[in-house]
């Protein structure tokens, strides 16, 4: 027994993007931490970006190799993806592992989880798959493919009621790491100053996405509406870039536009949404921060025809931004497909940094969402105990 508690705890991990690589890099911090305080080490092996490698992973792929958008695109990579599942799954059950934790990346972690799952492997899913959304039947798959599922959202356990999974609430990562009000004048005043913009200067964040195929269709409709809020108000605009890789893609296409005044940025959006007067967003997790941080903001996203129309077809929920879905009414705007042009971007972005201005009140709503996101000491410790339990009460 005592050989055993002193063998290394060995967990797979697959996480997708660049913000499942956020997520899984907190959570790896934590679970080591609290295996430390045992006398227990961890190893981690699977599939992840920076942050996870920096926590400790022995990466068996580039997290690139799992970048995909839309739907169209997934089918075209679907031989490649299935053989690198495969590569994947025979590493878990080969080492072994002790327990496998898929996050986010719903389609290739559930295949993956399903596998292990019955070859009789603990499984764990972080982040539900948005079944409020769309697809509501993935609940059972989900039950059928994991034993444990975290959500980032307090609504979301409730789909899962009377299913074979549990599911628990930990709280969005995000929400927990931004301070509540953490947008005020004075770190307004910071994030200038570290940008070197002047605080007189109307400044507007440009997010676009973290994802190649999300940049090419994007950016420039962000640019061509921020060539209007120039012309109309003097603007000058930050873009954030967020994997250093996207930089030269992120250049070219700033070269179409010689005569704005945009200053890429290399980093997350925070600092650049809180030295912003307003943003327009691409559709997804930059909603949240732009929330959290509390800027007026437009969301907007475009796909690609056939996936655009095949998404009119699945999607059940009225609202996409994140702050809307919290707050069950729309309470930012969201400009989709046909109806995010240029102009209509930049005219309701206006109104929603005047209406800052003049009902600066309205923004209040951000912080009783944001509040909502906090659980416990933050997400990923919440997450970490949660885990941790799960683990502990299968004896790993």
């Amino acid at each position: 027994m005592s050989g055993q508690a002193a063998r290394p705890v060995r967990l797979g991990i697959v996480a997708g993007e660049t913000s499942g690589d956020q997520l899984g890099g907190g959570l790896m911090r934590e679970l080591s931490a609290r295996y430390a305080a045992q006398g227990r080490a961890l190893q981690f092996s699977g599939i992840g970006g920076t942050e996870m490698c920096a926590a400790g992973l022995q990466s068996l792929a580039p997290l690139e190799s799992l970048a995909v958008n839309g739907f169209v695109e997934p089918l075209k990579r679907l031989p490649a993806l299935l053989k690198l599942l495969g590569r994947v799954a025979d590493h878990c059950r080969s080492v072994p592992v002790d327990a496998f934790i898929g996050i986010d990346f719903n389609v290739f972690n559930l295949l993956l989880e399903r596998q292990l799952h019955r070859a009789g492997l603990p499984t764990v899913h972080y982040v539900s798959p948005s079944v409020y959304a769309w697809r509501r039947g993935r609940t059972r798959a989900l039950a059928r493919s994991t034993d444990l599922l975290l959500t980032l959202y307090p609504f979301e356990p409730a789909f899962y009621s009377g299913l074979a999974v549990k599911a628990v609430c930990v709280g969005h990562p995000l929400a927990s790491v931004i301070p509540v009000s953490s947008g005020g004048s004075d770190a307004r005043r910071a994030a200038r100053k570290q940008l070197d913009v002047g605080l007189e200067a109307t400044l507007v964040a440009l997010l676009p996405g973290s994802r190649r195929a999300e940049i090419v269709l994007m950016t420039p409709l962000f640019l061509d509406a921020a060539r209007i809020l120039h012309e109309k108000t003097g603007a000058i605009f930050v873009l954030p870039c967020v994997r250093p890789e996207l930089g030269p893609l992120l250049q070219s296409l700033l070269a179409g536009y010689p005569d704005l005044p945009v200053r890429l940025v290399h980093g997350n959006a925070r600092e650049a949404l809180t030295a912003a007067d307003g943003a327009l967003v691409k559709s997804g997790t930059g909603t949240l921060e732009a929330m959290c941080i509390g800027r007026p903001m437009v969301v907007s996203y475009r796909l690609g025809r056939w996936s655009y129309q095949l998404a009119r077809r699945l999607v059940r929920t009225p609202f996409v931004a994140l702050p809307n879905i919290l707050a069950g009414e729309a309470v930012v705007p969201e400009l989709l497909q046909d109806e995010a042009t240029p102009a209509r971007l930049a005219e309701s972005l206006l109104l929603e940094m005047q209406r800052s201005v003049d009902e600066p009140e309205y923004l209040d709503r951000f912080r009783v969402l944001h509040e909502s996101l906090v659980i416990g000491g933050g997400a990923n410790q919440e997450a970490a105990k949660v885990v941790h339990g799960f683990l502990q009460e299968r004896g790993v």
